[in-house]
C-alpha cells in the first residue's frame, strides 16, 4: 500500500486549486438548479469492481510483452487492485477468476481485508485447459458434444460458486468461447440445447441469495458462429433458466456501431439486465481502457441508468474488464474508474423532466441538447472532492507515480521474461 502521508502530500499541493474549482462549478450547477453537494453525495457511493487479472500485462494473439512488477500471484494482484481503491475510493471490490486465482478461502478473505476491499462476482474460466483437467475444452465447454466433458466444466462453475461462497461474493459470471470456426461443423440447434442443460446444472446449484450473469460475445476466438453470440440470444438463457439469471454486458463484445445503450435500456425494462465489463473499443473486443475511444457512448449507457435508479430492484453490478499492453495496469484502471465515475456524474446532470417534456413533444434538437448539457459539463471538481473527502488522491495517477509503488515491486517480485500471446 502507499503511505498515507504521501498521499497527504500530493494533495497539499493541489488543493487551493480543487476548492476553487469545486465552488466555480457549484455556482454554475446552483444556476441550473442541481446542489453539486447531492451529485457529490451520490458519486461517492458510486464503486466499480476491478477484476483481478486486469493489474497484470495483457497480451494479443500475437505477443504478451511482460511488464515490471507483474503480479506472481492472487495476492501480488490484491495489493494492486488495493492501491487502486487506496487512491481513487471508486474500486471497492476486487472480481475473482479461477483457477487463475484459486487460493485458500480464508487467506483471500485475510487478504482483501488487510488492502481494503471486498469480493465482487466469480469468474469461471472453461475457455482453457489447465494442467489437470481430464478433458480438453478444444472445441467447447458447456455446449460440447461430450457428456464427460461438459460435466467437468459444470464441476468447475459450481466450485467457482462454492469459492465464493466462502469469501462474501454473490454472483457468478459465465463466459464460454463455445462456437464453431467452420459452416457444418456443429448443429447449431442441438449445441445451444447442450448449453441450456448444462447452465441449468449450474443454476440448480445456486443460493438463493446469488445471481447467475451469462455473457454474450459476438465472435472469438470461435469466428463462425458462437453459442452466446449477442444479447437476444443472452435474455432467452436468463429467461429459460429463472429469476436468479441475467445477461452481463460486455461493451466490447458487439459489432461495431451497435446501439448498446438500447440494448441497456431493453434489457432494463424486462428485468433482465445483471451488469457490465466495462471497458472501450474501436474495432471489435479490443479490451481498451474505459472512455478512451467514445466517451459519449459511455456516458450514453449511464444515462439509461441513471433512468432507471427508480426501477425496484435494479442493482447491476459494474466492473472494469481490459487488457493493458502498454500501459502501467494499475494506472489504466484508475483511469477507467474514474472515467466510469465521469458517466455517471454527468448522466446524474441531466434534467429529467425536461428531457422527457422534448421527447414526448417530438422535439428531437432540444432533447439532445438536453443530454449534450449534462455530457459537456466537467465534472472533474466532483469526482476529486468526493475521493478527497473519502482518504482518496486528488490527483491519483500523481500520486501513484510520486509513491514510487511500481519501482518498489518492481524489486520486489521477480521479472517475468519472454513473450508469450494470449490474455495474463
Amino acid at each position: 500500500m502507499i503511505d498515507t502521508t504521501l498521499i497527504e502530500q500530493s494533495n497539499d499541493g493541489a488543493l487551493a486549486r480543487l476548492k476553487a474549482d469545486y465552488a466555480a462549478l457549484g455556482e454554475h450547477l446552483d444556476r441550473r438548479g442541481i446542489d453539486i453537494a447531492a451529485i457529490k453525495a451520490k458519486v461517492a457511493r458510486y464503486g466499480v469492481a476491478v477484476p483481478s487479472w486486469g493489474v497484470g500485462t495483457g497480451g494479443t494473439r500475437f505477443a504478451r510483452f511482460p511488464g515490471p512488477g507483474e503480479p506472481r500471484g492472487i495476492f501480488d494482484k490484491l495489493d494492486d487492485c488495493g492501491v487502486i481503491q487506496q487512491l481513487t475510493r471508486a474500486t471497492p471490490s476486487v472480481s475473482l477468476h479461477i483457477p487463475w486465482d484459486k487460493a485458500p478461502p480464508a487467506d483471500l478473505s485475510s487478504k482483501a481485508e488487510e488492502v481494503g476491499l471486498t469480493f465482487d462476482a466469480m469468474n469461471s474460466n472453461t475457455f482453457q485447459d489447465q494442467p489437470d483437467q481430464p478433458h480438453s475444452y478444444k472445441f467447447g465447454s458447456l455446449s460440447h458434444t461430450d457428456a464427460a466433458t461438459r460435466r467437468q466444466a459444470v464441476e468447475h462453475n459450481l466450485e467457482c460458486i462454492e469459492i465464493g461462497q466462502s469469501i462474501g461474493s454473490k454472483a457468478l459470471t459465465i463466459w464460454v468461447g463455445d462456437g464453431s470456426n467452420f459452416p457444418g461443423q456443429v448443429d447449431f440447434t442441438r449445441q445451444f440445447d447442450r448449453y441450456l442443460d448444462a447452465t441449468r446444472q449450474i443454476y440448480a446449484g445456486l443460493p438463493p441469495d446469488w445471481r447467475l450473469f451469462t455473457e454474450h460475445k459476438m465472435y472469438e476466438p470461435a469466428f463462425y458462429s458462437t453459442v452466446v453470440q449477442d444479447w437476444g440470444t443472452n435474455y432467452l438463457i436468463a429467461k429459460e433458466l429463472g429469476d436468479q439469471a441475467f445477461c452481463l454486458v460486455d461493451l466490447g463484445h458487439h459489432a461495431p456501431n451497435v446501439n448498446i445503450e438500447m440494448i441497456v435500456a431493453r434489457l432494463i425494462r424486462f428485468g433482465k439486465l445483471g451488469g457490465f465489463h466495462f471497458n472501450d473499443s474501436k474495432y471489435g473486443d479490443d479490451d481498451l481502457d474505459t472512455g478512451s475511444i467514445d466517451p459519449y457512448r459511455l456516458f450514453l449507457v449511464f444515462n439509461e441508468l441513471v433512468q432507471a435508479e427508480s426501477v425496484a430492484g435494479f442493482d447491476p453490478m459494474h466492473m472494469l474488464d481490459q487488457s493493458h499492453n502498454v500501459t502501467d495496469p494499475i494506472e489504466s484502471l484508475m483511469g477507467s474508474a474514474m472515467e466510469v465515475q465521469r458517466a455517471y456524474a454527468q448522466a446524474l446532470l441531466v434534467d429529467r423532466a425536461a428531457l422527457a417534456g422534448f421527447q414526448d413533444a417530438n422535439d428531437a434538437l432540444m432533447a439532445t441538447s438536453m443530454l449534450k448539457a449534462g455530457f459537456r459539463t466537467d465534472v472533474e471538481p466532483i469526482l476529486a472532492m468526493a475521493r478527497l473527502e473519502q482518504g482518496g488522491a486528488i490527483d491519483p495517477v500523481q500520486a501513484y507515480r510520486q509513491s514510487g509503488y511500481r519501482a518498489r515491486i518492481s524489486a520486489e517480485r521477480p521479472a517475468v521474461t519472454g513473450a508469450g500471446g494470449g490474455i495474463v
